[in-house]
């Protein structure tokens, strides 16, 4: 055979180091095999290992191997590292690939018996909305009530099952308006007649080929005698199918794979195809690959005890030979902005070397969020110090097409003259107002030699345009009138620290609620609501960090001012710099040092996680948490915050369950008095004591915890029920105060109350003198004189 005697020399080449279960996994070359290969194992090295392992002793040609991953980089590394242990012989693999490139290579081959041409076209995502708008417009329903969008993840969703519009169950076919099915049929007949398909057709058409096709698929069962699968436990119902109906001939499939890290089923992975594999391949054989390469002891044992949790998992102990290496690092804050404050501090602390370690570099070192919009504190917080920074998988937080367009809405109403806000905004969302009546008003306003907003209300004087597009041009040109003149008013100040001083004007609406006016008013929120998918849902958390972002500032044109100046302030990109990145973004990434901030139950486990899915979507977050730990190869440190602005108001958050599961001995708990502490969020069964300093202290004493995460809790008997009224936030003071009274407000501090006229009070601060300030915005000052503001 060719490669049989691809040298015995280079056998040493590719076997060299293993250790004796990465080389169990490479010498087991007939049979189903599940690698179960943990976080940092080396499962890249043993399944390259086992490719050259099987072309080197001839036992398979190039041509026999099916090698799927799921990205095109893994796609290239595997075949670089196989290049690097084989040379040559790894040109003359032609079906090794990601699972999409595979699927077009059978579907060129046969196309015709799904009604397709060999030369089909695969559309893109805004082909495939543009495709199905039409198909909503002509079943007659309300595009905006059911836009395209949704549409085409229903049926993507259906696709990664592999049903085909006569497959979809009874229960489903009632989605989109009872039309679902019929508009899936309608769309795969118009892709035929285009003689195109979209991407989850490329697996589909293959499974329902292979389906349909009994000497086909034996044709590719003779050919392909091994298969080889990464990441196995993110494949979705028809990459799984494929893979079964492939192997069922001669049963030498390997899967490689860790259910612990299945984090994608937001996307339609299903961990359940690695936890039957033994049952779908029975004599499987499954070799655990657990001595870890990357991180401390201290680390992964605090991994091992998170994941431990789970019900549904194959078990596995990661184990190292490294040094034992510093403890996990918890710490909790007041706020989100004292998060960011501090892991900015601690990110300069550890580029100097002066925590008591080797100076780490700003590009070793990873914040990773549960949520994109968590990254704006930290983004404001780095350019505020100068501290370089990318954002990996997505633009930085004031560059993201949503922020944009919501700044341009606050620009054209702070000046009405900002011509490149306005064509930004006029048609967006969608007036009517297309290019054609673009070019019309930019014409006018270039004769007239006027900004083109008022060049819009001379094209509407002069009727130059009609029908349902000039009222609603005129509709936002008054609506910009208007916001111009709120932004103009005298306006309240939007901070908790609300001062009303004698001589101040009547008080009209706050640049904050004025900018939630304006997505409101102008249709752009309801725009990103009626899309109902989980990208639009992420640019609505980011416009609400956006509004609470103007929180921290006196007016609109600061706001704009401040956003202006920092985004000039951009590193080069020689510099070191710090990633900022989402932990679905990192699998598969490590770095020296991670931060793990917001660990707060409803942000992370995410609260949708759990509403939508269950027990099965807390045992998702779980992995989630378990893949951010071992990210970290020197240092993790994870953080939390007592409280957050949730729409405008103060809430106070419970610290995850998941550090209740963080194994104590392999943990040091940094958080300071007066913040709730650690490892007993999930056991406070008992009332509080009224002399306890705990977070639940103040809780109890100060009511602050009368927030919907406090109550989800308390209903889950998981802490003492909680006093009957918020006073942070709370629209009606819950505590009446008199003269001579101690007070405390988080701006100015302790002070004495020296009078009071119904819910205003003239308060005597310690430091920063008289103000006048309503009652809602202090606490008693008894108990609160450690707290860290």
């Amino acid at each position: 055979m060719a490669f049989a005697g691809a040298t015995a020399s280079r056998q040493a080449a590719y076997l060299d180091g293993l250790n004796s279960e990465q080389r169990a996994a490479v010498e087991a070359l007939n049979g189903p095999v599940l690698m179960l290969a943990g976080a940092g194992t080396g499962k890249t090295r043993a399944l390259t290992a086992r490719i050259a392992h099987l072309i080197s002793t001839g036992t398979a040609r190039p041509n026999e191997i099916l090698a799927v991953t799921f990205t095109n980089k893994a796609a290239r590394e595997m075949k670089h590292r196989i290049g690097g242990l084989l040379g040559d012989a790894v040109e003359g693999m032609p079906w090794l690939g990601t699972f999409h490139s595979i699927g077009v290579r059978f579907l060129r081959r046969h196309a015709e018996l799904v009604g397709l041409k060999s030369n089909f076209t695969i559309i893109d995502t805004d082909d495939q909305l543009r495709l199905m708008k039409q198909l909503i417009q002509a079943a007659n329903l309300d595009d905006k009530r059911w836009p395209a969008r949704a549409l085409a993840n229903l049926i993507d969703g259906w696709k990664n099952r592999a049903w085909r519009p006569d497959m979809v169950p009874g229960a489903e076919a009632g989605a989109f308006n009872n039309r679902g099915t019929e508009l899936y049929e309608a769309y795969q007949e118009r892709l035929r007649t285009l003689n195109a398909c979209d991407f989850g057709d490329l697996l589909l058409h293959v499974v329902t080929i292979f389906q349909q096709n009994p000497d086909v698929l034996a044709q590719y069962q003779r050919w392909l005698r091994f298969i080889l699968v990464d990441e196995y436990q993110d494949t979705n119902v028809a990459q799984y199918l494929l893979l079964r109906l492939l192997a069922q001939g001669h049963q030498n499939i390997c899967c490689v794979g860790d259910d612990d890290q299945s984090i994608y089923g937001w996307r339609g992975a299903e961990v359940g195809n690695i936890l039957r594999f033994e049952r779908d391949f029975p004599g499987a054989k499954v070799i655990r690959l657990e001595q870890n390469y990357r991180s401390t002891p201290h680390i992964l044992a605090a991994a091992s005890g998170v994941i431990s949790a789970n019900e549904g998992r194959l078990g596995k102990t990661l184990w190292t030979e490294a040094t034992e290496g510093e403890k996990v690092r918890l710490i909790g804050h007041w706020d989100g902005e004292d998060e960011a404050r501090w892991i900015g501090d601690e990110v300069e602390a550890l580029e100097r070397g002066t925590r008591g370690l080797d100076p780490i570099s700003p590009d070793d070192m990873a914040i990773l969020v549960r949520a994109s919009h968590q990254m704006r504190a930290f983004e404001d917080r780095f350019l505020t110090i100068g501290l370089p920074y990318r954002v990996v998988g997505g633009p930085r937080f004031y560059e993201r097409l949503e922020i944009r367009d919501a700044m341009a809405y606050f620009r054209l109403a702070v000046s009405p003259t900002d011509d490149l806000a306005f064509e930004r905004v006029v048609n967006n969302p969608k007036r009517g107002i297309g290019d054609k009546a673009q070019q019309t008003i930019q014409r006018v306003a270039r004769e007239a030699e006027v900004p083109l907003l008022m060049g819009a209300a001379l094209v509407l004087r002069d009727g130059l345009l009609g029908g349902k597009a000039a009222g609603n041009l005129r509709a936002f040109i008054e609506s910009m009138a208007r916001w111009h003149d709120m932004v103009r008013s005298p306006v309240v100040s939007a901070n908790d620290d609300l001062v009303i001083e004698d001589d101040a004007p009547p008080p009209g609406v706050s640049h904050v609620r004025l900018a939630e006016m304006m997505l409101d008013e102008s249709g752009y929120t309801a725009m990103w609501q009626a899309q109902k998918t989980p990208e639009a849902e992420g640019r609505l958390e980011n416009l609400k960090e956006l509004i609470k972002a103007l929180e921290g500032f006196d007016s609109l044109q600061g706001f704009l001012e401040h956003v202006a100046l920092i985004m000039d302030n951009e590193a080069e990109e020689s510099q070191e710099k710090v990633t900022i990145m989402t932990l679905h973004a990192a699998k598969g990434l490590e770095f020296p040092a991670v931060f793990l901030p917001g660990w707060e139950d409803g942000l992370f486990p995410s609260q949708r996680s759990l509403d939508e899915s269950g027990l099965k979507g807390l045992e998702e977050e779980r992995r989630l948490a378990y893949v951010g730990i071992t990210r970290a190869e020197r240092l993790c440190m994870i953080s939390f915050a007592a409280n957050r602005r949730v729409f405008g108001q103060w809430q106070s958050q419970l610290p995850s369950r998941f550090i209740d599961e963080l194994p104590p001995e392999h943990v040091d708990v940094l958080t300071p008095p007066g913040i709730h502490g650690g490892f007993s969020a999930g056991k406070a069964h008992h009332a509080t004591p009224v002399d306890d300093d705990s977070l639940e202290g103040r809780a109890t004493r100060a009511d602050v915890y009368n927030a919907p995460g406090w109550k989800r809790m308390r209903s889950r008997g998981r802490v003492a029920p909680a006093a009957p009224k918020a006073l942070r936030g709370s629209a009606e003071p819950s505590v009446h105060f008199s003269a001579g009274e101690r007070v405390f407000n988080k701006k100015f501090g302790t002070g004495t109350i020296i009078a009071v006229d119904g819910d205003k009070l003239a308060v005597a601060f310690d430091q920063a003198g008289e103000k006048h300030i309503l009652s809602q915005y202090v606490l008693p000052a008894d108990g609160m004189d450690d707290v860290p503001f």
